[in-house]
């Protein structure tokens, strides 16, 4: 195991437990059968430490669509290369098993269009406007409060959160290799509570949608604000 503060408090003895200096460490050298990996990010050190794992081909269970989203097509490569899982449930939707969906039960299927609701912090900003009639910068102060929302908020609302999901989601969907960068992405940012009222005015609410379709020209990909039923939910993964 490695964490930042090993000496934290965390209400359970640990004092049994293998400690290592650093995750690379830890992927590169310890007698483990999976290796969960729960940094984050696209770069280091989460992307050697999971590159040395699958290399051992020491299974590997990650939530990092970040890192997925750029070099998901490697890292599946890596693992059956070596014989290991690498898999992933966790890092679209949340508990509803979508990525098990795509990749085993739909592989017969044609499918042409993947859309939805994909990120929590902003569908939370956008009801919220909604339902209260608050400005966006309110919802986002109080989403912050709340720890919805990070200090920093800009991946979720300006939709790159959204990207990434959907990037995996249409490289399952399509079988093809997709470049998370290329998509087509507008935020929440300039959504006004006057253009909620707009939208229920014609029987409509304003979500942040993830939409990916199969054209006659290949695979279109985009993340933007999106007009949809008031009968839809709010459900976000």
């Amino acid at each position: 195991m490695t964490a930042r503060d090993r000496n934290r408090d965390r209400g359970v003895d640990i004092s049994a437990i293998e400690w290592h200096a650093d995750a690379l460490s830890l992927a590169q050298t310890a007698d483990i059968d999976v290796f969960v990996e729960l940094m984050g990010s696209a770069g280091e050190p989460a992307l050697s430490a999971v590159k040395a794992a699958l290399s051992r081909g020491v299974h590997v269970i990650t939530a990092n669509k970040a890192l997925l989203a750029a070099h998901g097509i490697a890292l599946a490569g890596l693992a059956e290369e070596h014989g290991a899982l690498l898999n992933y449930e966790a890092a679209v939707a949340g508990g509803i098993p979508v990525i098990k969906a795509l990749r085993e039960s739909l592989t017969g299927n044609t499918i042409s269009r993947v859309y939805g609701i994909m990120n929590g912090t902003c569908n939370y900003i956008l009801t919220k406007m909604e339902k209260e009639g608050l400005s966006f910068e309110a919802c986002l102060k109080e989403a912050q409060r709340l720890s919805y929302a990070e200090a920093d908020p800009a991946f979720d609302i300006e939709g790159n959160d959204t990207a990434h999901k959907l990037s995996i989601l249409t490289s399952l969907a399509f079988g093809t290799a997709i470049a998370a960068d290329d998509i087509y992405l507008e935020g929440i940012t300039n959504i006004s509570i006057d253009d909620i009222h707009a939208a229920a005015d014609l029987g409509y609410r304003i979500k942040l949608l993830g939409v990916a379709q199969r054209t006659d020209s290949g695979i279109e990909q985009r993340v933007h604000p999106t007009m949809v039923p008031l009968r839809f939910g709010d459900r976000a993964g």
